[in-house]
């Protein structure tokens, strides 16, 4: 009889103890309400003892949550319909305040983020939703953060994921953007024709200082036409040279000048030949009187 009340005693001690005590793990942190009262005491990880019947243990997490915000539609300050989705990254700080102060602070967040998204929305332009997001996610942040901190939340970070355009808009900035990438190939390709047209005048008066640069120029030119041996090659005679058989034709020309008894008929008539009774000299006559 003493051995079965003593081990009836056992087992509702053990029964007792058993359901008294709890186990908090590394990420969580216990919040322990007696009667109804939360105890100022956060219990840590590992394993922690209650009082049966009087505490009840609350376990918050203090992970960092990975909340996804819907997609939000709204109109930009330059009047674009736009439809922009965030996330938002938050951990709790302070698990007293986010069990006591708040129902759910997880749709709590959920929900703040979503009006501050379209807040921001309407006070942007698209231009700063689609290239300025960086200041966009501080502002953001900054509009979430406040109200969370009376909750025990602390924001971490907050990103805009994406920008939904209508289609309209879209063809619209395509078009946009070809017409500006068309006026940047046009403002280069005159700079460069304003630059070659400078290194054009610059190797036109190096070749009238020194004519013998265009000939070694046009033998280049020649050479890289050639390369290709698909197409006929005219070769242009150059004119210094002919200045130069010109001028060395001219002098033995001036030394070969014809005597003028040599000099050609004129007008088809031949000039008379001289007889040898002319070249001759004939004897004085003797008068008759003299003999």
């Amino acid at each position: 009889m003493i051995m079965e009340i003593f081990t009836a005693v056992v087992v509702v001690v053990g029964v007792w103890t058993a359901s008294s005590l709890r186990v908090v793990k590394q990420y969580e942190r216990g919040l322990v309400f007696r009667f109804g009262r939360v105890q100022p005491k956060v219990r840590e990880a590992g394993l922690t003892f209650l009082l049966p019947v009087a505490d009840r243990l609350q376990k918050v997490n203090m992970q960092i949550i990975t909340l996804p915000i819907p997609a939000q539609d709204g109109i930009t300050r330059d009047n674009v319909t736009v439809r922009v989705d965030a996330v938002v990254y938050f951990k709790v700080i302070d698990p007293v305040i986010a069990a006591v102060n708040v129902q759910d602070y997880r749709s709590a967040v959920g929900q703040v983020a979503q009006t501050s998204l379209r807040s921001i929305i309407g006070k942007s332009d698209l231009d700063d939703l689609l290239s300025n997001r960086e200041r966009l996610n501080e502002g953001l942040e900054l509009m979430i953060d406040s109200p969370a901190l009376d909750w025990g939340i602390q924001i971490d970070r907050v990103e805009i994921k994406d920008v939904a355009l209508p289609e309209t808009m879209k063809r619209s900035m395509s078009r946009q953007a070809e017409a500006e990438r068309e006026r940047r190939a046009r403002v280069i390709s005159a700079d460069g024709e304003l630059q070659a047209s400078y290194k054009l005048a610059q190797a036109a008066a190096t070749m009238a200082d020194h004519p013998a640069a265009l000939q070694l120029r046009l033998l280049e030119t020649v050479v890289q036409v050639a390369a290709e041996k698909n197409s006929t090659l005219v070769l242009p005679f150059p004119v210094e040279l002919l200045r130069f058989l010109e001028s060395a034709t001219t002098k033995p020309a001036a030394a070969a000048a014809p005597s003028p008894a040599e000099t050609p008929p004129v007008n088809g008539q031949v000039a008379p030949l001289p007889r040898a009774s002319d070249d001759v000299e004939k004897p004085p006559e003797i008068s008759p009187s003299a003999g």
